[in-house]
């Protein structure tokens, strides 16, 4: 009755399954700065607007919520490079551009416009002295490795292209590690000449 007199309405109840994935994404973002032993999950939980115990109703542990946010990074890249093989069309790319450039290109983008995934991508292998997320992010750099080989070969096959030798794909993983720490140290190059570099090392 009281409602009805004031027009105040009912609060709705957000699923679970909603919770949960708002859980995920803040996790991603808390995670990413304090790492998986320097993060409170008071602090996420806050972050969504829940209580600390609801949020162990929904994962059993803090390194299940870190290892659900692990994933969704990985998750994120395996999209854009799905998305990027599915639309790459050579007469159109830029001369000299592949599929794996393409793909190359659009993880720079991601660096820029998701840079709390990436920190978390760097926090998981910190992580890695725990065994269970180390098998955990093991599995899943694996599966990132494997689905861009299959993607690359795929597109290529469509356009009557040579498929990537594993050369290749070896060279683009290590050029992502590479732009993954000079995106965490908010520099564009690594090289031993680069200006920053130098004038750093000469100090």
């Amino acid at each position: 009755m009281a409602s009805a007199t004031t027009g105040t309405r009912p609060r709705q109840r957000v699923p679970a399954s909603e919770r949960r994935d708002a859980l995920i994404e803040a996790a991603v973002h808390e995670f990413a700065l304090g790492g998986l032993h320097g993060t409170p999950v008071d602090r996420i939980a806050r972050r969504v607007g829940v209580a600390q115990p609801y949020v162990f109703s929904l994962f059993a542990s803090k390194k299940e919520l870190f290892l659900a946010a692990v994933e969704r990074g990985f998750d994120l890249v395996k999209g854009t490079f799905t998305r990027v093989a599915a639309e790459f069309d050579p007469d159109i790319a830029a001369e000299d551009e592949d599929v794996l450039r393409a793909m190359g290109h659009s993880y720079v983008e991601l660096l820029h416009s998701h840079r709390d995934y990436l920190m978390l991508q760097h926090q998981s292998f910190a992580a890695c002295n725990d065994p269970e997320i180390r098998d955990r992010v093991r599995a899943l750099y694996a599966g990132l490795v494997t689905h861009v080989e299959r993607i690359a070969a795929e597109a290529a096959q469509r356009h009557g292209e040579p498929e990537p030798t594993s050369d290749r794909v070896d060279e683009f993983f290590r050029h992502g590690m590479w732009l993954n720490v000079a995106a965490a140290m908010g520099v564009e190059d690594l090289s031993a000449g680069c200006e920053w570099v130098r004038a750093e090392g000469d100090k």
